[in-house]
């Protein structure tokens, strides 16, 4: 792997720069970078299907902007990007089709300017291979045409620290210092916490290194896309402190909580395991994510051997400093909280298979490579075997909120309305009503306030299976709808 844009950096730092400068530009490689992104969208459409109706964080988030249907309840620990990101369309049209085909383009066209930003840094086959990796994961897949944070941390931190190792490694280019303010604003911007555990190593090595440049350019991100956020908390939540420290208890109170388990629970497709019980998927459904920290090492060892550890031991650390809260300081998990981990292990990942399958004279080794070959399509079969379970269960489960929405339709519960109780926000998202809730990590209301509601307007209270009536509804008609009971407030 000594040539290409590699062995250009095998000098450190002034070498690299010096090389660079005099290199032309292969218009090539920007086209397989293209090409990735490309299939990756088309990929997006056809098997997830864009008439899956939303999720119950994307009504909370797409709410927010539509003039369709009431504001949900926002919670502590959401930010707006996500509602600002899905604003262009959301705001004039209620069609979850236009919806998802928009997300999807656009999360194409994210991965290619994430891909591009590390040009130089690393041959376009080892680029193309680490986007086509992180690309075809189902979880990437899946959430790639979703109104949703992580993939957009992702892309934020391929951009980043992309973009930080361009300076760091003296490359030319003057937009790279705004690639690194663009990139960590727009991971501020999803998900501000998520950003600072990615930018932490790069802001102690700018910081240690006395990196002047690049400490302005991370902390000018962090501060331009959490600005939003912080005003939020002290004109809603009573402050910063009482901000993090309400979504500290939503996420079942950060501190030492093994996780790797309940994440490897959730390969299978679960959406989120809360709480995470039952057995394991099975071993060939977690074999890449047990692998994928080894072949990342193997990629590190490789780099450092060559004397280019820098673009490869960076996103190394920030990956695992990405993954750290998810694994070992919560209670819960869902697989797309490491999605920022798989992005930016994806490059050492993709180093190490190039190393495997050839020589340093770029002689291939017909044996290693068969056997990749092999695994990887084993690899994506699964990938996608899992990709469409999940999706079919997704669809069933969005397709019982709208006959329930229907059936309140059909009970006189139209907006404008009012929804409380078991899944009260998709439910009321719907049927185009308000929700309610007078406990839990999405309380907003109160009893009384239920109660002033139902003489002015219709208000529905639904009870999941097992779930005990609220005492405000006790008296209320009540409706069996699939496996929930609905209790209609009489009008007066």
């Amino acid at each position: 792997m000594a040539d290409g844009a590699n062995a250009t950096l095998a000098g450190g730092r002034r070498g690299g720069a010096d090389t660079m400068k005099g290199a032309p530009r292969r218009p090539g490689g920007d086209a397989l970078l293209a090409a990735v992104a490309a299939v990756f969208t088309v990929v997006q459409l056809v098997f997830v299907h864009p008439g899956m109706g939303l999720g119950w964080d994307e009504t909370v988030y797409v709410s927010q902007v539509t003039s369709h249907h009431p504001a949900a309840f926002f919670s502590a620990p959401r930010s707006r990007g996500v509602s600002l990101l899905v604003a262009p369309v959301a705001s004039w049209s209620s069609s979850v089709e236009l919806l998802r085909v928009y997300l999807a383009v656009l999360s194409g066209l994210g991965l290619y300017l994430a891909l591009r930003s590390w040009r130089g840094l690393f041959p376009s086959r080892v680029l193309a291979t680490a986007g086509a990796f992180f690309a075809t994961l189902w979880v990437t897949l899946f959430y790639g045409p979703q109104a949703m944070p992580n993939y957009w941390v992702a892309v934020g931190a391929l951009v980043c620290v992309g973009c930080f190792l361009r300076i760091w490694q003296g490359l030319p280019g003057r937009a790279a210092p705004w690639g690194v303010v663009a990139g960590t604003a727009l991971m501020a911007w999803m998900r501000p916490t998520d950003a600072v555990w990615v930018a932490l190593p790069l802001l102690a090595l700018a910081l240690v290194r006395g990196r002047r440049l690049l400490l302005l350019a991370l902390v000018g991100g962090l501060a331009a896309g959490g600005v939003e956020w912080v005003i939020e908390a002290y004109g809603w939540y009573g402050g910063l402190g009482e901000r993090l420290s309400r979504a500290s208890e939503i996420q079942g109170g950060l501190g030492w909580n093994l996780a790797v388990d309940d994440q490897m629970r959730s390969l299978g497709g679960r959406g989120l395991c809360r709480p995470c019980t039952g057995s394991m998927p099975h071993p060939v459904v977690t074999a890449w994510w047990v692998l994928l920290p080894f072949v990342a090492a193997l990629g590190v060892v490789v780099a450092v051997r060559a004397r280019r550890a820098a673009p490869t031991v960076i996103p190394f650390v920030c990956a695992g400093t990405a993954a750290l809260p998810y694994l070992f300081m919560i209670g819960y998990a869902a697989p797309r909280f490491l999605q920022p981990a798989y992005a930016l292990l994806a490059v050492p990942v993709a180093d190490a298979l190039w190393h495997l399958v050839r020589t340093e004279r770029g002689r291939w080794r017909p044996v290693a490579a068969t056997v990749i070959a092999l695994a990887l399509a084993g690899h994506l079969a699964v990938q996608f075997a899992v990709l469409e379970g999940t999706v079919d269960r997704n669809i069933a489960s969005r397709r019982d909120w709208s006959r329930v929405a229907d059936e309140l339709h059909r009970l006189g519960v139209r907006p404008p309305c009012l929804v409380t109780g078991h899944e009260s926000i998709p439910i009321g998202y719907y049927a185009g009503c308000s929700s309610g809730a007078t406990s839990g990590n999405n309380e907003n209301t109160t009893a009384g306030e239920i109660l002033d509601t139902a003489r002015r307007i219709p208000v529905a209270a639904v009870t999941g299976p097992g779930g005990a009536t609220p005492g405000y509804a006790r008296d209320w008609t009540p409706h069996r709808v699939t496996d929930l009971t609905v209790r209609v407030a009489p009008r007066r």
